[in-house]
């Protein structure tokens, strides 16, 4: 990930989710509307206006529960509706 000049990593999670081993970087860039946000080598991101929330998310995003699994799952599986 190429981190731009306002950008500062606090943070890095492994872990694994969807079968796959994944990376999650925290990042502060004080130049955004929401600081606090990290992104995931599959894809994901996430934005918060404080750290609070940050790295239990972050956490959580690599070393899913037996539930988030699940749901992981079921969304894969199953079709989603759209609004018409």
């Amino acid at each position: 990930m190429q981190m731009k000049d306002t950008e500062f990593r606090i943070g890095t999670f492994h872990g694994r989710h969807d079968g796959a081993p994944v990376k999650v970087t925290s990042v502060r860039d004080d130049t955004r509307p929401d600081p606090y946000f990290w992104l995931c080598s599959c894809g994901a991101t996430r934005s918060f206006p404080t750290e609070d929330g940050v790295f239990p998310s972050a956490w959580r995003h690599t070393h899913p529960t037996r539930l988030d699994r699940l749901r992981q799952w079921a969304t894969r599986l199953l079709p989603t509706r759209r609004a018409r």
